[in-house]
């Protein structure tokens, strides 16, 4: 089937489009069109995840020592536990204390939200990052 585009005219202030112009060069961006479609995607995501419904994915990043506090015991017990929205987990050795491990998450909103939640607060991880993002049903 061919994409059927639209297309569209957008004023603004020469500053902010001098700014957007800067922003997307430093980012690699073909042209002004493509930017501005994954500033919409990015939109249309975040408000999947307000609406607190459907199926979602997510990443959970996460850093701690491995030393200290049976952190990998923990998460991998969570992990278990959750075997219905976990999908997949990687772990990393950054040096000879700290550790690195991804864990895919993919289900209803607000169980991976929960599960995210519980990981990156968990006593001893240094630091937790989750990036929610969508199956991509609906997003062109």
């Amino acid at each position: 089937m061919k994409e059927q585009l639209a297309r569209y005219t957008v004023s603004m202030d020469e500053r902010l489009l001098e700014e957007f112009d800067r922003m997307i060069a430093a980012k690699g961006y073909a042209n002004r069109s493509e930017a501005v479609r994954d500033l919409i995607r990015s939109a249309l995501v975040e408000e999947q995840w307000d609406n607190d419904t459907g199926k979602v994915a997510a990443t959970v990043t996460l850093v701690y020592d491995h030393h200290g506090g049976n952190v990998a015991e923990r998460l991998g017990h969570i992990q278990h536990h959750h075997h219905g929205v976990v999908v997949s987990a990687t772990h990393v050795h950054l040096d000879n204390d700290n550790c690195l491990e991804v864990v895919i998450l993919r289900g209803r909103i607000h169980e991976v939200r929960h599960l995210a939640g519980e990981m990156t607060a968990m006593k001893g991880v240094k630091h937790g990052k989750v990036v929610f993002t969508t199956e991509g049903k609906n997003l062109y």
